[in-house]
């Protein structure tokens, strides 16, 4: 089975409410078996911690360990897992600059969830024509709604 993840997050204002959406395709021998979209969202927010959350929920939202590749527009997400997350644990989350790491709580939940999983992060380009990243804009967008002022 192959299983890909699409993440995005928005925000309307930085910060502001915010969105996150996931698309999650399971396939074997390039036909799709099941497709799941996730979204969400919340009141006061920033774009980098949607973009974190809609990988942690569509992580959390596999019940086995699976072998995954994580398709983000965010390579605050795709740097910060692959490149920078060991030298924060090792530093006592703290970046090269000693100074507090950002979103720390969501980087330790982002950490957690990725464990289970063999997980290979992949960045594309948002807003590109991508046909899974515009569909996780979208959601992330809808999951926005509910936050913003009427």
């Amino acid at each position: 089975m192959n299983i890909k993840i699409y993440t995005d997050g928005a925000c309307s204002g930085n910060p502001g409410p915010g969105g996150w959406g996931a698309l999650i395709i399971a396939s074997k021998d390039s036909r799709v078996l099941k497709e799941l979209e996730l979204k969400g969202g919340e009141k006061a927010t920033t774009n980098n911690r949607m973009e974190l959350i809609a990988a942690i929920r569509a992580l959390e939202s596999l019940d086995r360990q699976s072998k995954i590749t994580i398709h983000t527009d965010s390579t605050y997400v795709k740097d910060g897992i692959s490149k920078w997350l060991p030298n924060w644990k090792l530093n006592g989350w703290k970046t090269a600059a000693k100074k507090s790491v950002k979103n720390e709580d969501l980087w330790k939940q982002l950490d957690q969830a990725s464990s289970k999983h063999i997980v290979k992060w992949e960045w594309v380009k948002g807003h590109s024509g991508h046909i899974e990243n515009e569909r996780v804009d979208i959601l992330a967008k809808t999951g926005m709604i509910p936050y913003q002022k009427t």
